[in-house]
């Protein structure tokens, strides 16, 4: 299953594909040429049918867990002044992306979406201290019952180039469905209240609409 924003790419992709195949087949008779063209042009296709593969992930819906919600890796676990929303100190968070990540952003509670908002930005690395004040990003706070309010940030990285946002103010969500996407890279930012029961631990590579994150 592939995620609908990469339908376009995908379809354009494949056509760009086939044209060389078919382009090489037809005029290229040195026969390494050839299929190294044909190759490199499959390859990439490949490449891009990974990064918008869309798993279907079953989320046993808990108000007292936080799933993550992304693929990747655990890189920050730290105290931080959140100073968009929140203006005080928050436990945060960070799950690195790579490329080869799931790159599908799903809701991390059910709950209501409090605050939705779109920053453009800069394209620096993702794991520059300033990327998620600089870069490219979107915040996004939920709450429910349980946890109160929570806030998570989708931040772009020097690949990424769009990120998509599907929350709305006032929307009520459910845990473990698409919440966004952020195209060809990045991290997302967690944001919890202090003395929050953290679940996972720095390194520790986290599923996506699986793996637990923190627990009331």
């Amino acid at each position: 299953m592939f995620h609908k924003e990469g339908f376009f790419i995908i379809i354009f992709t494949f056509l760009f594909t086939a044209g060389i195949a078919l382009g090489a087949d037809f005029f290229i008779d040195i026969i390494w040429l050839k299929w190294g063209l044909q190759g490199l042009a499959l390859g990439l296709l490949i490449i891009v049918l990974q990064f918008f593969r869309n798993p279907k992930r079953d989320t046993p819906i808990n108000a007292d867990h936080v799933i993550a919600p992304v693929d990747g890796k655990v890189v920050v676990i730290e105290e931080v002044f959140e100073k968009e929303y929140f203006k005080d100190q928050r436990l945060m968070v960070s799950i690195f992306m790579s490329p080869i990540n799931v790159h599908v952003t799903r809701y991390a509670m059910s709950g209501k979406v409090l605050f939705s908002k779109y920053h453009p930005g800069k394209y620096l690395v993702a794991w520059h201290p300033k990327a998620s004040e600089e870069n490219e990003r979107t915040t996004i706070v939920l709450e429910n019952k349980s946890f109160g309010a929570i806030l998570y940030r989708q931040i772009a990285g020097a690949l990424a180039r769009r990120i998509v946002n599907y929350a709305q103010e006032s929307q009520d969500v459910i845990q473990g469905t698409d919440a966004g996407f952020i195209k060809f890279g990045s991290r997302v930012d967690l944001y919890f209240p202090l003395g929050t029961n953290i679940n996972v631990e720095l390194n520790q590579i986290v599923k996506g609409g699986v793996d637990v994150v923190a627990k009331k």
